[in-house]
């Protein structure tokens, strides 16, 4: 496995969005490496009214108009959100959901960890399946905040996307997430590892009524 450069997002969000499915997050967290592998992302446009760059331009929105493969990262209802920028300003993917992930890299240890830095609600263990099932679990599971990695690069010694060589049989493109009505919540941007669909945010083979070639597609890469 190797180290995504700054090439491999330098390339259009959809794309990256596609191709970050099965990629390795890795991420060294008190001297041990944690891992989790992308299975949900979602990309964002300049021009497309649901993206925060849509906006225009801020301090705090700055890294979406850094340099392809900036880190981006922002508070989700006072949570921390991952975020890489990807070609052209204001565009960028949204790492939605992940999966724990265990090699010869990390050890024993590395999944009782996540569960150490992201407890359920009532305080219990959360089982692994869960621990990265959304934004912002993903987030506090690997021990990424927006105060240490906003508007960063990537860092082999600590935090960084390794390509797994994984390229999933089959893709499920569908809408986008908490889009407000009138932002462009149609655009068929949120793009989910067939094989792991019942991990992710919002499954869309299980919702009620939806249908292949309506509300999602199935892609054969």
């Amino acid at each position: 496995m190797s180290m995504l450069n700054k090439q491999f997002f330098n390339r259009d969000a959809c794309t990256v969005a596609r191709e970050l499915l099965g990629v390795i997050i890795r991420r060294k967290y008190r001297g041990n490496w944690l891992a989790a592998r992308i299975i949900e992302t979602e990309a964002y446009y300049l021009a497309d009214r649901g993206s925060h760059a849509s906006l225009g331009f801020t301090e705090k929105r700055k890294a979406l108009f850094m340099p392809a493969g900036t880190i981006y990262m922002y508070y989700a209802r006072g949570k921390d959100s991952l975020n890489i920028s990807c070609q052209g300003e204001g565009n960028a993917v949204l790492i939605k959901s992940a999966f724990p992930y265990e090699d010869n890299k990390t050890d024993a240890r590395s999944i009782p960890m996540m569960q150490q830095l992201n407890p359920a609600i009532s305080g219990d263990i959360r089982h692994p399946e869960r621990l990265c099932r959304g934004q912002t679990l993903l987030c506090r599971s690997l021990d990424l905040k927006v105060s240490q990695w906003d508007q960063q690069q990537f860092d082999h010694s600590s935090f960084y996307f390794d390509d797994s060589k994984h390229s999933p049989e089959r893709i499920i493109q569908t809408t986008r997430l908490g889009i407000p009505p009138g932002r462009d919540e149609h655009l068929p941007y949120r793009f989910i590892d067939y094989a792991f669909a019942r991990f992710c945010t919002s499954n869309p083979l299980s919702k009620r009524g939806w249908r292949e070639n309506h509300e999602y597609s199935i892609i054969r890469p």
